[in-house]
């Protein structure tokens, strides 16, 4: 039996000698494989006589249990070894700052729409919605838009197919005449109608696209209805609004005369800077007047008894002036290297 235990002596230094698992199959094969020591020896039993066989059969055997305990703990401290490895190549230095998750924001333009809508909303405004998929009829008609005005061309207007007179709405004024038949619904079994006072901000469509125009853009038109509102009242809302969001008591407004369908009398807003890049410039901001007897009517009111003003301007527009960006297409093409700078 000392052939035994110098093979099993030889095994373990053979395992031991492996420094992988290749190595370790191929001194494992010496022993254990079809040609090895123990498997010549088995082999051998059948020449001996029962007795004697039953014996060296044992301690083969035993010689075997023993040269695969030593190769099985050799191979657990190889895999032991190979995953210390790997985990010390792949160690992280826990006290270094993490990477941080990017920090998203809201867009520019939603910022100032938020804003108008908080600055209307604290001197009695409700803002008011409506589907960007209008009817002819509240796109224009009911705004008193002639049949032959160039905005119901194709040139101005985003028609949809098999739609008769449907359309993407071209401003967001649809929704003053929603309003109206709404609070005229609302009051109709009362004697007296009280005022009403919405904003209706929004996204509008027109074919249109450059540098200070876009295809989609946005829009908020204003409303007040009651039975003495004025210009002078209109005037009061404007310019308070706009010296409230550029934050200047000191900006020049003025009232330009113009023609719009839906008002009578219209004017242009105008507005100049005192101070920055734009001090002493003129610009153009919004459109504005007195509501026209004829959308009084068509929204459900007596003009004869009530008088409006309405006004519609550009978020977007508002938007380049308060951050001094001069090209409106860097707001809509999705660059995160621009819009990060609003966060």
């Amino acid at each position: 039996m000392d052939q035994l235990d110098q093979l099993v002596a030889q095994a373990e230094t053979d395992f031991a000698a492996a420094v992988d698992g290749a190595a370790l199959e191929t001194a494992k094969a010496r022993y254990l494989g079809k040609a090895g020591s123990l498997t010549e020896l088995l082999k051998g039993l059948g020449k001996l006589d029962p007795e004697a066989r039953k014996s060296a059969g044992a301690e083969i055997n035993k010689a075997k249990a023993a040269i695969e305990a030593l190769l099985n703990a050799r191979r657990d401290a190889l895999q032991q070894a190979a995953l210390e490895a790997q985990l010390a190549a792949e160690a992280l230095d826990v006290t270094l700052p993490g990477r941080g998750a990017g920090v998203g924001g809201l867009h520019p333009v939603v910022r100032t729409l938020e804003r108008v809508e908080q600055l209307f909303r604290s001197i009695g405004f409700d803002v008011a919605e409506g589907p960007e998929i209008e009817t002819d009829f509240y796109n224009f008609t009911a705004l008193n838009t002639p049949a032959n005005h160039p905005a119901r061309s194709m040139h101005d207007t985003f028609y949809l197919e098999n739609g008769e007179g449907v359309m993407l709405r071209t401003h967001t004024s649809p929704v003053q005449i929603r309003a109206m038949q709404a609070h005229v619904e609302a009051y109709k079994d009362c004697d007296t109608m009280p005022e009403l006072r919405v904003i209706a901000p929004g996204r509008v469509y027109r074919v249109d696209s450059d540098a200070t125009h876009s295809p989609m853009f946005h829009q908020v038109e204003g409303l007040w209805v009651g039975e003495s509102v004025s210009f002078a009242d209109l005037k009061g809302v404007v310019a308070d609004f706009l010296r409230s969001f550029f934050e200047s008591n000191d900006l020049q407004v003025r009232f330009r005369p113009s023609f719009f369908p839906f008002t009578e009398p219209s004017a242009e807003i105008d507005v100049a800077f005192m101070s920055g890049a734009l001090k002493g410039r003129w610009l153009e901001i919004a459109g504005c007047g007195m509501v026209h007897p004829n959308v009084l009517r068509f929204g459900g009111i007596d003009p004869e008894r009530y008088t409006g003003f309405a006004f519609g301007m550009g978020p977007d527009r508002l938007t380049m002036l308060r951050y001094g960006v001069n090209d409106l297409r860097l707001f809509f093409e999705g660059d995160l290297r621009f819009l990060g700078q609003f966060r």
